[in-house]
């Protein structure tokens, strides 16, 4: 008995001792979009008619270890038993040793972009136009455009060519061979920001000369020049969305959702509690998300009802379904107001409902 005591104390040190390569994710935080949180609105709109909400729309969201947490042999397996809690390789959450700043960065540009699609795609649905335009979103240091483009630079055509979204950019750079030269037709920044100060249209355009090289990524070397284009807006009103300490895409549905819902009257959800998580563009599409299983246990244990879950979230998500929680399968923002319309109403059967299958 005393060897016995001992080899289980020894396990034990070794277990706390012992650091594995892995992080740990768990249910974080649920907030109601149609709701306050730290003492302000989610949500704030100003120079268009706003109507009372009520119920719930809740974005849902993950909580992760930091990037340099050391976990122990016991905290992995305790991870492995928990229902509640997942255990993933480090490299997971943190590929190609990124820094927890490095990530945090990452996770605030995502939710940045996130809450402007969800602008865009409620705006949209509602009949209500939005100004678009394709900007350099970054430069890459030490790239053939660091010092001749900028960020925030309006890209009216490369090489004569009209762009007209930001995967223009890359088909139109792509045609070139490394070595050759790329003509951008923009708006500088500082032009645009100017034009958007004074509610008018920028017109002064320069042409930027850019020399491509070769792409460094894996697969068909490729002509590059060192930017990544993205799309900005300007919108007829202001939408204001306060959400500290939250990063990354996987609120654009519920944003926008909690946006058409403040914009127009009577209440999407008919007072019942919803939650649900997904990306969103700029035309309204749900993509999918990590941590689907881990978001489900955090917005069933705040007592959310139903779930909206982008359709290819769906099947992994049906495999542990929390009790008392309807997962609902939405594919766009027009699939997610259709199913609001049968939860108010109390038309359930007619809702396209998560199964194993998708």
């Amino acid at each position: 008995m005393l060897a016995s005591t001992l080899m289980l104390i020894a396990l034990l040190c070794a277990g706390v001792l012992i650091n594995v390569p892995y992080s740990e994710m768990s249910p974080g935080p649920t907030v109601n979009t149609l709701g306050d949180h730290d003492g302000e609105p989610v949500l704030q709109v100003s120079g268009h008619k706003t109507y009372a909400t009520s119920g719930h729309l809740n974005m849902t969201t993950v909580r992760v270890t930091s990037a340099d947490y050391k976990m122990n042999l016991l905290e992995a397996v305790y991870g492995w038993l928990s229902h509640d809690n997942k255990v993933v390789p480090h490299d997971t959450l943190y590929p190609d040793g990124k820094t927890e700043q490095q990530s945090t960065q990452e996770n605030a540009e995502e939710f940045s972009q996130s809450q402007e699609s969800a602008k865009v795609a409620a705006l949209k649905e509602l009949g209500i136009p939005v100004k678009s335009w394709v900007i350099v979103s970054t430069v890459l240091k030490d790239s053939p455009a660091e010092g001749r483009l900028h960020a925030g630079d309006v890209i009216k055509a490369v090489d004569g060519t009209a762009v007209k979204q930001p995967t223009d950019v890359a088909t139109l750079v792509t045609k070139h061979k490394p070595g050759q030269k790329v003509v951008f037709t923009v708006v500088p920044a500082k032009e645009q920001a100017a034009a958007e100060k004074a509610n008018k249209t920028a017109t002064k355009t320069e042409n930027v000369t850019v020399t491509t090289t070769t792409s460094d990524d894996a697969g068909e070397k490729r002509a590059i020049v060192g930017i990544s284009a993205g799309t900005d807006h300007t919108f007829p009103f202001t939408v204001d969305i306060k959400l500290a300490d939250v990063g990354g895409p996987s609120a654009g549905l519920m944003f926008s959702l909690g946006i058409y819902d403040k914009l127009t009257p009577g209440s999407l959800t008919g007072g019942k509690f919803v939650a649900g998580t997904g990306t969103i563009d700029d035309a309204g599409t749900v993509g999918p998300i990590g941590g689907i299983s881990l978001k489900t246990i955090g917005a069933r244990d705040k007592g959310a009802q139903y779930f909206l879950t982008p359709a290819d979230n769906c099947a992994e998500a049906a495999k542990d379904t929390p009790s008392g929680l309807t997962l609902v399968k939405v594919k766009n923002i027009g699939d997610a107001l259709g199913a609001l319309k049968d939860i108010r109403t109390g038309d359930t059967g007619a809702l396209p409902k998560c199964t194993a299958k998708g």
